[in-house]
């Protein structure tokens, strides 16, 4: 499936009735008025948009100022997140607060303590050298930026299946084994509460 008509039709679930109307509204200038009047969806009037070139996956702005003009910076955020990102996960596909926050400080350990030896390490995870390639050539003689480039990358594939406790196996897979112990000590300080 096209990740940007998926992304399109999550927008359409999630507008109400009053939205649409005010979208139609700001979109007269742009479609016929019987056109528009046919027009019962979110959906409806994404086709239209598409069909008459005005949005497509490289060519966002029109739709973010439509979003933004009906006040849905939850929609133009999840935009700007496919712009930047190619893709968008869905909020229910994120792990869960507490253990999101245990992967945050997981990842710095990791940042800070693995040197030239990331590749093996992300390897493990699971990420592909395409995408690998794709994150040195975007941070270029910047190892830790590629580190942690690559931890996010894992986080945002695995979605709410990400487990710090798959890191700390990574690192001993890697024979990592100082860094796995880092990571399982600040853990420990975190879920006891101290920092």
């Amino acid at each position: 499936m096209d990740p940007f008509l998926a992304l399109l039709h999550s927008f359409s679930l999630s507008l109400s009735g009053n939205e649409l109307s005010s979208l139609k509204f700001l979109c007269r200038d742009k479609i016929g008025k019987r056109k528009l009047e046919a027009v019962q969806s979110g959906g409806e009037l994404f086709t239209i948009l598409l069909e008459q070139q005005l949005i497509a996956s490289d060519k966002v702005s029109f739709l973010e100022g439509l979003l933004e003009s009906i006040n849905r910076e939850d929609l133009v955020s999840q935009l700007k997140q496919f712009v930047e990102e190619g893709e968008v996960n869905p909020p229910d596909d994120q792990p869960d607060v507490h253990e999101k926050r245990l992967q945050d400080a997981a990842i710095e350990v990791i940042c800070e303590n693995v040197g030239r030896d990331w590749k093996m390490l992300v390897r493990k995870l699971g990420i592909s050298e395409v995408k690998m390639d794709r994150i040195v050539a975007a941070n270029p003689l910047n190892l830790h930026e590629q580190l942690v480039q690559s931890l996010r990358e894992w986080r945002k594939w695995k979605g709410k299946d990400a487990k710090v406790i798959d890191l700390i196996k990574a690192l001993r897979a890697c024979n990592m084994n100082l860094v796995a112990d880092r990571v399982e000590q600040k853990l420990l300080l975190l879920n006891t509460g101290t920092r």
